[in-house]
């Protein structure tokens, strides 16, 4: 019988099972300190718990991190991390140390349904879901890797911008982002927790009621049938719908909402879009963060001229909307926005969905 994953259980579950076992209910507040606070997932090292107690920890749950099958460096100081499931699968992380913050890029699932074509995670197709836990690790492992590299810091900074669709998982999501802002968890501020979705109406709702992190909107085209055709969501939630969500959404006054858009060359890049992208954001307090498409093997799209970026930057900044330029780290790993395919460093050229048919044949023949 499989053992329950120790960071998948919520409060409750631990306190429950403490007092099935005779166990005081405070010895939860000293294991998730152990756990959340000092990175340390191994009851052994849980020194203030009895010994009777940690023998009992490691009989009834699972201790064990994901796998670190690779970590490729950056040149910009970033770190990416493929990580390998106790199931066999692949997702990755990314570690992106600078002066003032650290930040952590988790994924949410294994592999993407949304099927964005400027993504390259989506051409992996989808695996499933992650658990809260296996969520959650990532922030473990990233804090002992600063730790290792005597970097005295924590991650200071999550986005949900890794391999999957959040709000697709919105169970699991929302459960690791109440530990994450807790103050027995990470003990992380509500604004420095970001959410990015492509745009799933009823769940950006739910998110605002159950736990209003800091939410980011993949936007991409203001126009309807261009954001269709890069991103088939849009099919189903229409940019009107899209909006009468966000109206509604309980952001932060200081920090509103923000906006990613990838500028594709031809696609969305010209006056046109920024004067549709303008009329979309009235009424919302909003940043736009405009990220030159970061290509990948087998996409026939490119990014944006910079002379057509910096004219659609002043369009926007002239109108008072902050759009700051966002070159994405870790391009030369394939660690940048778009990119993310659980790739090895002698695969970052393969096309994803060859590396796809290529990992269902090892699966087959192993």
């Amino acid at each position: 019988m499989t053992k329950p994953y120790a960071l998948d259980l919520a409060e409750a579950d631990w306190k429950a099972w403490l007092g099935e076992e005779g166990e005081p209910s405070y010895a939860y507040d000293q294991l998730v300190r152990w756990v959340f606070q000092e990175s340390l997932f191994d009851p052994e090292g849980f020194s203030n718990l009895s010994k009777r107690l940690r023998g009992k920890l490691w009989e009834a749950f699972s201790w064990v991190l994901p796998e670190i099958d690779t970590r490729l460096d950056s040149v910009d100081g970033s770190e990416k991390f493929l990580l390998k499931t106790g199931d066999g699968l692949f997702s990755e992380m990314v570690l992106m140390p600078s002066e003032n913050r650290v930040t952590l890029c988790v994924s949410s699932q294994i592999g993407c349904r949304m099927g964005c074509t400027f993504c390259q995670t989506g051409k992996l197709g989808f695996k499933r879901n992650m658990t809260r836990g296996e969520i959650l690790a990532q922030l473990i492992l990233a804090n002992q890797r600063l730790k290792a590299k005597g970097d005295s810091r924590r991650v200071s900074n999550v986005v949900f911008m890794g391999m999957g669709e959040p709000l697709d998982n919105f169970d699991e999501v929302v459960a690791a982002c109440k530990v994450m802002i807790d103050p027995k968890g990470f003990s992380l501020p509500k604004h420095r927790v970001t959410v990015s979705t492509s745009g799933l109406v009823p769940e950006i709702k739910r998110l605002g009621q159950e736990v209003p992190v800091r939410l980011a909107i993949s936007l991409h085209s203001p126009d309807d049938e261009r954001r269709s055709r890069l991103m088939p969501v849009n099919r189903k939630y229409p940019l009107s719908v899209l909006k009468e969500a966000l109206l509604e959404y309980p952001a932060s006054p200081r920090h509103g909402i923000t906006f990613e858009y990838v500028m594709i060359n031809g696609e969305n890049d010209t006056l046109w879009h920024a004067k549709q992208l303008v009329k979309f954001l009235h009424g919302l307090k909003a940043k736009v963060n405009l990220i030159p498409m970061n290509h990948f093997p087998g996409s026939p799209l490119r990014s944006a001229e910079q002379e057509q970026i910096d004219a659609f930057q002043k369009y926007l900044s002239d109108r008072s909307i902050p759009a700051p330029v966002r070159y994405s780290r870790g391009q030369d790993v394939s660690a940048a926005c778009g990119q993310l395919a659980a790739k090895r460093k002698d695969e970052l050229d393969m096309d994803p969905r060859v590396l796809r048919r290529q990992r269902k044949l090892s699966v087959v023949t192993s």
